[in-house]
């Protein structure tokens, strides 16, 4: 379709346009300037001939995003890529030429927000999830491509009343639900307001028409209030000798919609429509000026927030205080210097605005980078769309608590976050290896909620690991996303390396004395082993023997006949020497257990075996190695259908932990009988992991069933010998399973 040329009026208003944004460069150098203008006079041959749905030519749109960007301060090539933002997508413009025109980093910027044009974020989750992730790899790989984006979401919501009317809704969700909260999450503060009004407008027109107009006649009502405050406050900073800079603040429609929704109130309730902002020089005159403030009127109790000492996450800096005004009426104050209400409106955009120094230190380059870096992390971990859709909403939308490293560095984590999450957030190692944890100085369980201003401090130890139980309370997407990504990988590495170690006894137990490492160079014996047995590697091959998906003794078998063929017979004094030394009833060699195992080895509930007793391990179809004990019933049924899946298991010499096991204690029913039970227990060394005293009702006598924690065998008797001379105690013993 041939589009129409553009008027004289037209060009005449692309011109003006062009003319009104040459207005705000002037912070630019001159050879900026004239990159700024080579990019604009690319875009308007490029978007020659192309209009918007309000009649205007196109170029109008990319130049009010570049405008909008200048409010920001940001450098040339941002100015450029905004202009170019659309050449790509809508103009065939390839990536080449622009690197060609206008170097890399332009091209880079331009293709970032090329690929976030399109993206529309449908009601099927899975989608939503694959969109973003695409949107915050580009944000994270500069933060310049999101804030483009955001001032190309402005404008066109800005406009949004030249749209086709059944667009309105899903664009100003998104906007709600994406944009908004990147916004606010950046310190975009005035981006953010503006965002939420403009979606709110043509989200829900009729309720923002009619919060308007009530919030204009409230206006008009406490204009002489407001008025008077401003008066008395410039007054009472006057005689105290302070420069102030006071401006008014209103709430945002949306903010008291959002208020009166989620609070059940009338518009008459909410009373902190109105408020000031008062700008000082420096941090020690804000404290001064609120000393003031409480002294002109009444401090609401409960009210009051630090945020200079205790910055937000997305580094926003204010005092915050709420006062019972003239008549009555509650007033909220936000007190703050020059480069803080910088940050507090542009947030990371100011650093552009304005260099490190004259921030007060602030390092404004860094503000929301942190955030932005751990999303990259867990898409990297994550590859499930749906999975990394659920890390990121919850970092999205935080309720932060603000706590302590053991070194008074302040941290940030969402409300509802726990020690695990904490050490997460430390680093990766932290959390992987956390056993236990301190809050202010008191020993806590890991899954400790954190509040205000506590002190954590998390003990390591190098044996331990995560804990799956652990997914069941963590609440930053991080945390999770390395829990799952720690739990994933070393089950799948202990497989593999306990199938390894099968195989390898299994092909000796055949007359084969060779390393599998040193067979899988023979491509074409291995290629022949994986039709076999249908594997696509040898690594899913050994996987699948250390869960017990496959079998090495029939594995060894198949290779030592690939072996025959070609003439490499089996070592027949090897194979009589470990067919000889193997247990009779298992069908391969003896595995050696310490402790050190994780996901592949399993201690069965039935028996629990501890060092000492004798032991056989079984092959369970894809539950890796399962340890029961020789006399176990319910492993000797398993034996008599499955002899097959049994192998040999003894214990090391040298073990890495301690080992459960259930006892039975019966007792004569009287007043500390349980506890006098568990300081025997506490004698003998031995933790209490889990204590059943039935459902029956109070006798004479009661049956105690314990699941404790001993060293090996040795252990386990000496503790019951203490519940033996334990008074009202009449019989201990270990629990046995027979069935």
């Amino acid at each position: 379709m041939v589009m129409p040329q553009p008027g004289p009026a037209a060009t005449n208003a692309a011109a003006a346009s062009f003319a009104a944004l040459t207005a705000k460069l002037n912070y630019l150098s001159p050879a900026d300037f004239e990159l700024v203008r080579r990019a604009y006079r690319f875009a308007d041959e490029a978007h020659l001939g192309q209009m918007r749905k309000s009649g205007q030519p196109y170029i109008t749109h990319p130049i009010s995003v570049a405008s909008q960007c200048t409010e920001w301060k940001l450098d040339a090539q941002a100015l450029m890529a905004a202009l170019l933002h659309d050449a790509m997508e809508d103009c065939g413009v390839s990536k080449s030429e622009l690197i060609e025109r206008f170097g890399s980093p332009v091209a880079e910027l331009v293709d970032g927000l090329t690929k976030l044009e399109k993206l529309e974020f449908n009601t099927r989750e899975e989608n939503q999830a694959e969109s973003f992730r695409k949107m915050l790899l580009a944000m994270a790989r500069d933060v310049r491509v999101i804030l483009i984006k955001l001032a190309d979401r402005t404008h066109n919501m800005r406009t949004m009343s030249d749209m086709p009317r059944h667009k309105w809704g899903r664009i100003s969700s998104e906007t709600l639900e994406i944009y908004a909260p990147i916004a606010h999450r950046l310190g975009l503060n005035q981006t953010y307001r503006e965002l939420q009004d403009l979606a709110f407008k043509h989200l829900m027109p009729w309720r923002y028409e009619v919060l308007s107009k009530a919030v204009s006649r409230a206006r008009n009502r406490r204009r002489d209030l407001i008025q008077k405050v401003k008066i008395e406050l410039e007054n009472t900073f006057s005689k105290a000798g302070m420069q102030t800079r006071i401006s008014g603040r209103e709430k945002t429609l949306f903010s008291i919609y959002r208020k009166m929704d989620d609070k059940h109130l009338s518009f008459a309730q909410v009373t902190d429509i109105y408020g000031f902002r008062v700008i000082l020089p420096t941090v020690i005159e804000c404290y001064t000026a609120l000393g003031l403030l409480h002294q002109l009127y009444k401090p609401v109790p409960g009210r009051f927030k630090d945020h200079i000492a205790i910055g937000k996450v997305n580094g926003y800096q204010s005092l915050h205080t709420t006062l019972v005004g003239p008549s009555g009426v509650s007033v909220e104050f936000q007190i703050r210097t020059e480069p803080m209400h910088v940050v507090a409106e542009s947030g990371v955009a100011a650093h552009w605005l304005y260099k490190a120094n004259v921030l007060g230190g602030i390092n404004a380059e860094r503000l929301g980078t942190q955030w932005l870096q751990s999303l990259l992390d867990i898409q990297k971990e994550t590859r499930d769309a749906a999975e990394f859709w659920d890390h990121v909403k919850v970092d999205l939308f935080p309720d932060a608590v603000y706590v302590f490293t053991p070194k008074s560095k302040i941290m940030a984590l969402p409300r509802g976050a726990t020690v695990v999450d904490f050490a997460y957030a430390i680093h990766s190692n932290i959390g992987d290896h956390a056993v236990a944890a301190k809050i202010n100085n008191e020993q806590v369980p890991l899954r400790s909620e954190l509040k205000n201003g506590d002190v954590i401090e998390v003990i390591t130890a190098p044996i331990s690991a995560p804990n799956p139980a652990w997914l069941g309370f963590v609440r930053t997407g991080r945390a999770r996303s390395k829990i799952r990504h720690y739990l994933k990988t070393m089950a799948q590495t202990e497989s593999m390396e306990l199938g390894e170690r099968l195989l390898t006894q299994a092909l000796r137990a055949e007359g084969i004395d060779k390393q599998i490492d040193e067979l899988s160079k023979r491509r074409p014996l291995w290629d022949k082993l994986m039709r076999f047995t249908g594997n696509r590697n040898r690594q899913d091959l050994l996987t699948d023997i250390g869960l017990g998906k496959r079998i090495a003794s029939i594995v060894a078998k198949r290779m030592a006949t690939l072996l025959s063929e070609i003439g490499e017979k089996p070592d027949a004094l090897l194979m009589t020497r470990e067919r000889f030394m193997a247990h009779e009833s298992v069908s391969q060699g003896a595995i050696t257990l310490d402790g050190s195992e994780n996901a592949s080895v399993t201690y069965a509930k039935c028996c629990h075996p501890i060092p000492g007793d004798p032991i056989l391990g079984y092959l369970g179809r894809g539950e890796g190695l399962v340890v029961h004990t020789n006399t176990c019933g319910v492993g000797n049924k398993l034996q008599q259908k499955d002899s097959e899946r049994f192998i040999g298991v003894e214990w090391s010499d040298e073990l890495v932990r301690n080992f459960e096991t259930g006892i039975e204690v019966t007792v004569v029913n009287g007043k500390g009988v349980l506890a006098r039970v568990a300081g025997a227990l506490a004698a003998a060394e031995s933790d209490i992991i889990h204590v059943d005293m039935g459902q029956e009702a109070a006798q004479d006598s009661a049956v105690l069933r314990f699941v404790i924690s001993v060293t090996d065998l040795s252990h386990l008797q000496t503790a019951l010998r203490h519940l033996k001379r334990t008074p009202s105690v009449v019989r201990a013993e270990r629990m046995s399973s027979t069935s």
